[in-house]
């Protein structure tokens, strides 16, 4: 991880102990919260975070309406990563705001991941 920004590899550590990573979600339609890159043009991002606190302090004003849902790390590796590439959604690293968030690839995330639990293995 030697070309990863310290606020990656803190998210990625945090995950590799939990094995859950966590997103927002509407409970009445289930629907996951994507919003605006902060980064990118014309760009969707999927706020993530590493612990279900953080998480919840972004349940106020337009977001209230959502719970943070834990994702396993083995679901987000076999199901998540390749439909938010397909989707071109970024994710956004223990969200903070708009234009306070590190944003990446889904599949770069995976990768990460999948190369902490094959150390683990």
């Amino acid at each position: 991880m030697n070309d990863v920004s310290p606020v990656v590899q803190r998210f990625i550590a945090n995950i590799s102990e939990s094995q859950q990573l966590w997103g927002l979600q509407d409970p009445t339609n289930e629907e996951w919260l994507v919003c605006d890159s902060g980064e990118y043009e014309d760009a969707d991002v999927m706020p993530l975070w590493s612990e279900t606190a953080l998480a919840q302090t972004h349940c106020t004003e337009d977001w209230s309406g959502f719970v943070p849902v834990a994702i396993s790390v083995d679901d987000f590796l076999e199901f998540w990563v390749e439909d938010l590439n397909q989707d071109d959604v970024l994710v956004g690293i223990d969200w903070r705001s708009d234009d306070d968030c590190e944003e990446i690839e889904a599949f770069d995330l995976g990768q990460l991941l999948a190369d902490v639990e094959a150390d683990e293995d």
